[in-house]
């Protein structure tokens, strides 16, 4: 089995909302490229996308694909931890581009032996996972119309966006939860935004509204504060923009500088390595699960087979963002009553859409 056809396109998704902000950036749309990687008429997929914080733009990505396309073209996709070697030393970094391929290589590898490509990643301890859904920066009470919007969908955990002022941070905090009461779960993603004594203060406020996790309360390479917060914190903080890689997660757990860390596939570069930080985690005592994986609902897919096949598990996941977005070029996969259910089929799951897949030309 070699890999005989590599093939890149374009993917933009118009979110339904033109103004989502968090603390980063305000974006109007999801841009990335799909991969397709072919073997004897055999195909897999996998996704990059274009994510500046993270280190990939939709400019950069093309041209990084292109460069790996010369090693992996005529390799043997079964050899993973092979092809992932040839990447590393043609290229340092480029985990997005690196997770497209490396993705797509165990999904044409599960699809030519006709399994689901949890039975690659050592079988699914689920059918199905609980989805975050994530309310953009806004007014508070914008963010609860929209949080009691989801509710009446069936959602019943939420990822609150919030952007270091503390005043106005648990008003937002407040208004959700009055507006929804207690049937459901509240969360919140700082993106860095706050110093330690702020986050401090800003959770011991917010505890009274009753959150489960705070996400990245502080600067990705401010350490000593994220233990400094997790000490003092009453409720969960995880690591993300902290965990980049799986030399960061490993600092983290083996300090529990966090009780909890964001795996995404795209930033630790693909499945193998999400594996091993959920290890990582498991074996120090920290907690994880399967962060923001926005985008084409390709990119879903495989984030819930990693999910779905992870024990330690134990909390909603991330996997529902395609939701507020239109255009998606891959199908068959759905959020429904607020859950994400493992799709019946070979591979990842889903497949292109019904129109034609329109790749790039190759670079010279």
């Amino acid at each position: 089995m070699r890999i005989d056809g590599f093939d890149i396109m374009p993917v933009e998704m118009p979110l339904h909302d033109k103004d989502w902000a968090f603390a980063l950036a305000t974006v109007s749309s999801a841009r990335g490229y799909a991969v397709r990687l072919s073997s004897d008429g055999a195909h897999g997929y996998g996704y990059a996308p274009a994510i500046p914080h993270m280190g990939s733009t939709f400019e950069g990505l093309p041209v990084e694909l292109a460069r790996f396309a010369a090693v992996t073209k005529g390799f043997d996709p079964r050899d993973i931890e092979g092809l992932l070697q040839r990447l590393d030393r043609s290229l340092h970094g480029a985990s997005q581009a690196k997770a497209a391929i490396e993705c797509a290589a165990h999904d044409l590898v599960a699809r030519a032996l006709g399994a689901p490509l949890w039975a690659l990643l050592g079988g699914k301890l689920r059918d199905r996972v609980h989805v975050i859904r994530i309310l953009a920066l806004k007014p508070p009470d914008e963010m609860a119309t929209k949080a009691a919007e989801l509710f009446s969908e069936g959602y019943r955990y939420f990822k609150i966006k919030v952007h270091g002022d503390i005043d106005e941070d648990v008003a937002r905090v407040r208004a959700i939860r009055e507006r929804l009461g207690d049937n459901c779960h509240l969360t919140i993603d700082a993106n860095q935004s706050y110093t330690p004594k702020a986050a401090i203060l800003a959770i011991e406020r917010m505890a009274v509204h009753r959150i489960d996790l705070f996400e990245q309360p502080v600067n990705r390479f401010d350490l000593k504060g994220l233990e400094m917060v997790t000490r003092a914190s009453p409720s969960i903080v995880e690591a993300d923009e902290a965990a980049g890689t799986l030399e960061e997660i490993a600092v983290i757990a083996r300090n529990r500088l966090a009780d909890s860390v964001s795996l995404k596939i795209p930033k630790l570069g693909g499945l193998r390595n999400a594996r091993a930080a959920a290890r990582l985690c498991a074996a120090n005592g920290v907690k994880y699960r399967i962060g923001a994986h926005v985008g084409t609902r390709l990119l879903n897919a495989h984030g819930l087979h990693l999910a779905v096949s992870s024990p330690e598990i134990d909390y909603a996941c991330e996997l529902g963002e395609f939701a507020r977005m239109d255009n998606d070029s891959f199908e068959g996969l759905e959020v429904k009553n607020g859950t994400i259910e493992l799709p019946e089929s070979t591979g990842c799951g889903v497949t292109p859409t019904t129109q034609a897949w329109q790749p790039l030309p190759e670079r010279s």
